[in-house]
């Protein structure tokens, strides 16, 4: 896997050796020797470079805000495939019969209405965006097995894609602080301990 590094130890992923891409989020490259890291194009002050960093940091911030807002859409669409799974894997018992399946239906907020519904072979599925399909059982089942698994695999994928995160936070902290106390020791050796920097 190559990685490209622009001038402020932050590089792209590349495809390659089969690792997994993380939703192209760039990766922050391990600074392991500063004055050389300083002397690259783009890197004339540490100001700069501390500057690209912390916008590199609000970039990763950014993106875990919105992994974490994936992840929990997720965790709330799980169980409830998982609960219309288990109510048509029912409606498939109960279609050779010939009673009528007694339930309450959710009408409103905390307001419930009582209903009987005669057996029958045809579910409607919500699909989102106000769109409503009839299936039969079979069809709505399977249907609902493949979304289950798709969002299984993607709030897996998006618990490694927040740990690759935040190896990511760690690295640009400690590149950060490296550069920072690097910095300032510098310029106190040069001004002979007589200059204080606040910055």
């Amino acid at each position: 896997m190559a990685a490209s590094k622009d001038g402020c130890g932050v590089g792209e992923v590349a495809v390659g050796n089969g690792r997994r891409l993380h939703l192209g989020i760039p990766e922050a490259v391990f600074v392991e020797d500063v004055d050389s890291f300083m002397k690259q194009p783009g890197n004339e002050t540490a100001d700069i470079v501390l500057k690209k960093l912390d916008e590199q940091y609000q970039k990763y911030k950014f993106m875990e805000l919105n992994l974490v807002q994936k992840k929990r859409r997720l965790k709330g669409q799980i169980p409830e495939i998982k609960q219309t799974l288990e109510i048509l894997k029912y409606m498939q018992k109960k279609k050779e019969s010939t009673s009528s399946l007694e339930t309450r239906f959710l009408l409103a907020d905390n307001l419930y209405c009582k209903a009987s519904v005669p057996p029958t072979d045809k579910v409607c599925l919500w699909l989102g965006a106000n769109v409503m399909l009839e299936y039969d059982i079979d069809e709505a089942q399977a249907l609902l097995e493949k979304n289950l698994l798709t969002a299984t695999k993607n709030l897996d994928s998006l618990e490694e894609d927040l740990d690759f995160l935040r190896d990511q936070f760690t690295t640009t902290e400690v590149i950060f602080l490296f550069i920072y106390f690097n910095w300032r020791l510098i310029i106190l050796q040069y001004c002979g301990g007589f200059c204080h920097i606040f910055t």
